[in-house]
C-alpha cells in the first residue's frame, strides 16, 4: 500500500518539521518507494527521469539518520557536474536550516574551479556532509585533507551521466576508500550495461525501483518544424514573434554549435544567454545566476543543462537540432511543463532526423507539424506524408520509363525524345492515379 502523505514515514519530529517548511504534501512515486528502504539502511538503485523528486527521496531519510555529536564525515553526495552538485548543496543547506541545526551540522561543497589550498584549509574540521563532483572529492581525499571512511551513506546522482563523462573510475577510487558497509544510493535516468557491471561490484541485493513516467506530461505540447535548408537562427527569430516565451531553452548538439547559434540570435536582437561545459567555472556560475534572476528570455544550451539543473519558469524548449539519442529528447523536454505548469517543445528537424521521429512516435509521442509565416502558426504536412508523395512520384517515374518505346536506331537527340515520351506517360499515369483515388473516396 502506497504512502499518501509524508506523515506515513517513520521520520523524527525535526524531519517532519522540514517537510512542512518545504511545503511538501504528497510524496512522489519514487519517494514512496525508496524512503522506507533508505530509512532501514538498505542500499538502493532508483531509476527515474529528471524532476521526479529523487533529491529529497535520499535527503529526507539520510538527514533522519544524522548523528548530532559526530566529528567525522557522515554523508557523501556526488554529482557529475558543478551545477548539479551546487544544486544539491543548496538543498542540503535548506534542510539544515529547516531542521534548525545550523549550529550542529555542517556541509561543504567540493567542486572544481575553486582554490585547492583554500578548500583544504576549510576541511581542517571534518564536515558532517560532503557534496561535490567525484574528481574534486578524490583530490581532497588523496591529499589527506579529509577522510570519507566514516561515512555511513554514499550517494551517486545521475550515474549514467557519470559514466558518459568518465567519472565512474573516480567513484570507484572513492568507494575503495569508504567503509565496506557504506549504504550506497544510486540514481540514474537510464541503466546502461557498463553501469550494471559497476553495480554488481559494489551493491549486494539492493532495492531496485524503476519509475515508468509518462514520456510526456499532459500539459506538454510537441511541435515539429521542417528546417528545409533554412538557417536555424532565422527560423527561431520568426518563432520568437509567435511564442513570446517567459523563458525558452534552446538546445544544440555541441559547444561550437551553441556558440554560433547564440551569436547569430544576439545579432538578430534576441536577449540570449549561453550555457555549456566549455565556459569557465566562473562564467557558468554567473550565467546560471543570471538565468535565475530572469536576465535572459532565451538561453542556448548543450545537453549539460538537460540533466538535473533546475531552471525554474521554462515555458518553451526549442531543439535547434534534435539529439542523436531518444533519452536526450526526453531529458530536454523535461525542462518545461514542470510542477503542473504548461509547456511547449518545438523542434527543428531535417531528413536525417526522420529515424528519430519514427522512434519517438513509436514511443507514443504525438507531434503537431507546423511552420511560422507572417507572425502566425501555419499547418504543415507530417514527414511521412511528404515521404509517401515522393515515393509515389518515384514509382510513377519508374513505371513511365518501362512504357517508353526504345528506338530501333539511335539517332541524335534520341534521349530528349525518350524523356518527353516518359513525361507524357507519367502525366497520364498521374491522372489515372488521381481518378482512382477519387473513385475510392
Amino acid at each position: 500500500m502506497k504512502n499518501q502523505s509524508f506523515d506515513s514515514f517513520d521520520f523524527k519530529p525535526l524531519i517532519k518539521q522540514a517537510v512542512e517548511q518545504l511545503h511538501f504534501i504528497k510524496p512522489t512515486e519514487i519517494q514512496q518507494e525508496l524512503i522506507p528502504a533508505i530509512l532501514n539502511g538498505q542500499s538502493v538503485i532508483g531509476q527515474s527521469q529528471t524532476g521526479s523528486g529523487k533529491t529529497h527521496a535520499f535527503l529526507l531519510p539520510l538527514f533522519n539518520q544524522l548523528k548530532e555529536q559526530s566529528k567525522d564525515v557522515q554523508l557523501v553526495l556526488t554529482a557529475p557536474t558543478r551545477e548539479l552538485a551546487s544544486q544539491i548543496f543548496d538543498e542540503v543547506k535548506r534542510m539544515i536550516q529547516y531542521t534548525n541545526k545550523e549550529e550542529v551540522w555542517t556541509a561543504k561543497l567540493l567542486i572544481g574551479g575553486t582554490d585547492k589550498q583554500r578548500m583544504q584549509d576549510k576541511l581542517k574540521t571534518a564536515p558532517d556532509i560532503i557534496v561535490g563532483t567525484p574528481g574534486r572529492i578524490l583530490d581532497m581525499v588523496e591529499s589527506g585533507a579529509v577522510s570519507i571512511f566514516s561515512a555511513t551513506a554514499f550517494v551517486i546522482d545521475e550515474a549514467d551521466l557519470m559514466l558518459d563523462m568518465g567519472f565512474i573510475s573516480d567513484i570507484d577510487k572513492l568507494l575503495v576508500r569508504s567503509h565496506s558497509d557504506v549504504q550506497l544510493l544510486v540514481f540514474s535516468a537510464t541503466i546502461p550495461t557498463r553501469l550494471e557491471h559497476f553495480f554488481k561490484k559494489y551493491l549486494e541485493n539492493p532495492l531496485y525501483v524503476k519509475i515508468d513516467q509518462k514520456i510526456s506530461p499532459e500539459l506538454m505540447e510537441h511541435r515539429m518544424i521542417d528546417l528545409r535548408h533554412r538557417d536555424a537562427a532565422k527560423v527561431i527569430k520568426h518563432l520568437s514573434t509567435v511564442i513570446q516565451p517567459y523563458l525558452a531553452i534552446i538546445f544544440t548538439n555541441g559547444k561550437d554549435n551553441a556558440d554560433q547559434l547564440a551569436e547569430k540570435l544576439q545579432q538578430q536582437g534576441l536577449d540570449v544567454g549561453l550555457l555549456h561545459g566549455g565556459l569557465t567555472p566562473r562564467q557558468r556560475k554567473r550565467v546560471v545566476k543570471e538565468i535565475q534572476n530572469l536576465r535572459y528570455q532565451y538561453v542556448v544550451c548543450t545537453d549539460l543543462a538537460s540533466r538535473g539543473i533546475d531552471i525554474k519558469g521554462v515555458s518553451h524548449v526549442i531543439n535547434a537540432q534534435l539529439p542523436k539519442e531518444e533519452p536526450f529528447y526526453i531529458h530536454r523536454s523535461g525542462r518545461t511543463a514542470r510542477a503542473g505548469l504548461e509547456g511547449t517543445v518545438i523542434s527543428l528537424y531535417t531528413e536525417q532526423d526522420i529515424p528519430m521521429l519514427k522512434l519517438l512516435e513509436k514511443r507514443g509521442l504525438s507531434f503537431v507539424y507546423c511552420d511560422v509565416k507572417d507572425g502566425e502558426w501555419t499547418d504543415a504536412k507530417p514527414w511521412n506524408k511528404r515521404q509517401l508523395r515522393t515515393q509515389t512520384a518515384t514509382d510513377l517515374d519508374k513505371e513511365a520509363w518501362k512504357r517508353v518505346k526504345k528506338p530501333t536506331k539511335v539517332k541524335p537527340g534520341y534521349k530528349k525524345k525518350m524523356k518527353k515520351q516518359q513525361e507524357a506517360i507519367k502525366k497520364q499515369l498521374q491522372k489515372k492515379e488521381k481518378s482512382n483515388r477519387n473513385r475510392r473516396k
